[in-house]
């Protein structure tokens, strides 16, 4: 495959769902109590960790499409723990596809970004779609990495590699 903008930021998006299921797919063998035990992160929990991966990165697809964004950070999902892993992948398959269909064209695209919570640091800004995809991407690194250290503090063992060259050597 040449290497362009486009094809870099596909890579990155089909890395995150391929990251994203072996997470989901691990989790899903772990005890239900374990995943919503609290624990000191920047989220209280696995569940809510994993919770606010997906309600940004649905944020940043509504960025991605042109579509109004929902201010959802720290917010709760009450669905059961199931219906949590199977939103997440779900969503994220969604985000992967839509991706997947930009052209250099579309990678390049300006998005506008309407900041729904005031940081001191952040304001409203446009940036480049293949920028954005290259964010969520990073993001669950960030944050499937908190996973995986909260599991250990839990007990919990043999988390699933998800570093970038695995899914490289090993898609």
């Amino acid at each position: 495959m040449p290497v362009t903008l486009a094809n870099f930021a596909k890579d990155a998006a089909a890395y995150t769902l391929w990251a994203n299921r072996r997470l989901v797919n691990w989790l899903r063998e772990q005890p239900a109590d374990i995943i919503e035990k609290e624990v000191p992160s920047s989220f209280p929990s696995i569940r809510e960790t994993l919770t606010h991966i997906w309600f940004v990165q649905k944020g940043w697809m509504a960025t991605l499409q042109g579509l109004p964004t929902e201010s959802n950070y720290g917010q709760s999902f009450e669905g059961s723990l199931e219906d949590l892993y199977d939103g997440f992948i779900e969503q994220t398959e969604q985000m992967t596809y839509y991706i997947l269909s930009l052209n250099e064209v579309g990678m390049q695209e300006r998005c506008a970004f309407k900041v729904p919570i005031r940081w001191p640091e952040w304001d409203d800004f446009e940036r480049a779609a293949f920028e954005i995809i290259q964010h969520v991407s990073n993001h669950g690194n960030y944050h499937r990495g908190q996973i995986i250290t909260m599991a250990r503090v839990l007990g919990l063992s043999n988390p699933p590699m998800t570093d970038y060259m695995c899914y490289l050597i090993n898609p």
